[in-house]
């Protein structure tokens, strides 16, 4: 008799133990998971959907390291709000990639580099960007190195 009552004791703390393990998993899941799972970053309207983009072109004859102009322009300067989002625009024979030098990763937008996206920008072809925080962005092509740009994203202060 002893011994079943020490069995039955056994049983019953490991009945309350798992009952506290699927309670703590719960928790975890419903408080830490759930919650980091469904984070968004809160970014205001006018900077996500900014009223009016700033076009960059992949010039032509840019795959050649003799080319006098890759990007133009080679220094792009945007304001948050207002042309916050870029589109290059290839106007070369040759596709090209759009990749950052510094592995940004936008909250809204995911990783600076076309290559994430669209993959190689096609002659004729565009890639769309859209910048959510002030800082500058410097890039590259990645088949052709020599091909260097930068993006400087400022604050609108109107």
């Amino acid at each position: 008799m002893e011994r079943s009552q020490q069995f039955s004791s056994i049983g019953g703390l490991t009945i309350i133990f798992f009952i506290i393990a699927i309670t703590i998993s719960l928790a975890f899941y419903q408080f830490v998971f759930l919650k980091e799972l469904n984070l968004k970053p809160s970014i205001p309207e006018e900077i996500a959907n900014p009223p009016q983009p700033l076009t960059l072109t992949i010039a032509e004859g840019a795959s050649l390291p003799t080319n006098p102009i890759f990007f133009d322009p080679i220094q792009a300067r945007a304001a948050l709000g207002v042309d916050n989002k870029l589109i290059w625009e290839n106007h070369d024979a040759t596709a090209h990639t759009v990749t950052t030098d510094n592995d940004y990763e936008d909250p809204l937008s995911g990783k600076f580099d076309s290559m994430d996206t669209i993959g190689l920008v096609p002659p004729g072809g565009t890639f769309e960007f859209v910048f959510t925080e002030e800082g500058e962005y410097p890039y590259h092509c990645e088949p052709h190195p020599w091909m260097t740009g930068t993006v400087t994203i400022v604050e609108n202060f109107s």
